[in-house]
């Protein structure tokens, strides 16, 4: 970026550990949506209500997060009670692109209604959840003694041997080094910044594409999830494909280079798709508004037409606070 941008103190993490195979497949996808859920804990440190559970069906089972439309907390710029909708329909976008980045989601009832169900990736949370708070989710309740687990990454720390490379990090200087791009500057306290970089990885790259094309407004780094495998998968896309520019992103290494050829042949499948009667445009005309859909094409005939990686634009802050 030519003017980095400053970012408060915060905490971040890249990585959790690994579990469970295939998270975006279609048989997954298959089992989210005809398996009997039940919910065993609430995770704390989500801002709207978030459960975790497992669906089980025909000897299968498989833990999921399970968010209900009764748990969103209302947004000033997004109407209430479609959040689940918009995870739902990055998921169906993430597919088309090929790419499988974003856990299979899908909209089911569970015990407390209607809501978005999505395939686990990473450490199960403890198994001990208090009942109690499962019950209070429907409410969407303020979490009580919220903890965030999120480690500060740092560029000179080599990751555990079983856990992926981190993907961000705190550097110091102006230059983000071999591997590297650089995002902005945050303060770390005491008077003193660090360069915020993230890694040249073509990983990331991709779900830098991906989330301009969703118009995602808050790719934050704990919602990113590496695996062992060389997997990468992202989560928590509730805040997408408004219809005004909303990208906020800690994935700027790349604003204004030219995108690649896998990009581009993504992008040109996604055209496709999103053609008026298409397959794909049929299913987001479901969890998204006509408006909201028309302004999808257009980013992704934005995206073509440039050849180049957005750039921010000025008018909406273009990093998430906080960034974890």
């Amino acid at each position: 970026m030519s003017a980095p941008e400053r970012i408060p103190p915060g905490r971040m993490n890249g990585s959790r550990s690994d579990w469970g195979t295939a998270p975006a497949a279609e048989a997954t996808r298959e089992l989210l949506t005809r398996g009997t859920l039940r919910v065993h804990g609430r995770i704390m440190a989500a801002s709207n209500a978030v459960l975790f559970g497992t669906v089980e069906h025909e000897g299968l089972s498989l833990a999921c997060v399970y968010k209900p439309v009764a748990g969103e907390r209302p947004l000033w710029d997004f109407p209430d009670g479609n959040l689940a909708q918009r995870e739902v329909a990055a998921y169906e976008i993430s597919r088309a692109t090929g790419w499988d980045l974003i856990p299979a989601t899908v909209l089911r009832e569970g015990p407390y209604g209607a809501g978005m169900c999505q395939a686990w990736v990473g450490e199960l949370p403890d198994a001990e959840a208090d009942a109690e708070q499962a019950d209070d989710a429907a409410d969407g309740a303020e979490p009580a003694g919220a903890a965030t687990a999120q480690d500060e990454v740092s560029a000179a720390e080599d990751p555990a041997p079983d856990e992926p490379a981190p993907l961000l990090a705190l550097v110091d200087g102006d230059e983000p080094g071999e591997g590297w791009k650089a995002v902005g500057f945050a303060d770390v306290g005491d008077g003193r910044t660090a360069l915020l970089v993230h890694a040249d990885d073509p990983r990331l790259r991709r779900l830098a594409v991906l989330d301009a094309v969703i118009n995602n407004g808050d790719r934050k780094g704990g919602h990113l999830l590496p695996r062992p495998d060389g997997a990468l998968y992202a989560i928590d896309h509730g805040v997408t494909f408004h219809v005004d520019d909303k990208l906020r992103t800690l994935l700027w290494g790349w604003a204004g280079e030219e995108l690649t050829g896998e990009a581009v042949e993504a992008l040109r499948l996604l055209s496709a798709g999103l053609a008026e009667g298409a397959p794909l445009a049929a299913r987001l005309t479901e969890l998204l508004t006509e408006a909201e859909v028309e302004a999808t094409r257009k980013r992704v005939e934005a995206l073509l037409s440039s050849g180049r990686h957005p750039l921010p634009s000025g008018e909406w802050p273009a990093i998430p606070w906080p960034p974890v």
